[in-house]
């Protein structure tokens, strides 16, 4: 089961996508549900749930899904998007 894969295509959609540029990972919480093997195409899923007004951080629905529509991984993050000065 290539586990690191699965969170690793999260950290490429918070980093360029959502919330965007600058955003880095906080606090993570997910669960593991099934497995990706070599060869298996997936999708990672993030909506951004809360903000806060008073610092760049947002809380996060995560998921990966794999391209037979099994969902791999589902949990929540925390994130802070650095912005430059």
């Amino acid at each position: 089961m290539l586990v690191g894969v699965a969170s690793a295509i999260l950290n490429a959609v918070v980093a360029e996508d959502v919330p965007g540029p600058g955003t880095v990972f906080l606090e993570a919480r997910w669960r593991f549900l099934a497995p990706v093997r070599p060869g298996d195409t997936i999708i990672g899923q993030v909506e951004v749930t809360s903000a806060r007004e008073d610092e760049p951080i947002s809380e996060l629905a995560t998921r990966v899904v794999r391209d037979d529509g099994t969902v791999v991984l589902d949990g929540t993050a925390v994130c802070c998007t650095m912005t430059s000065r």
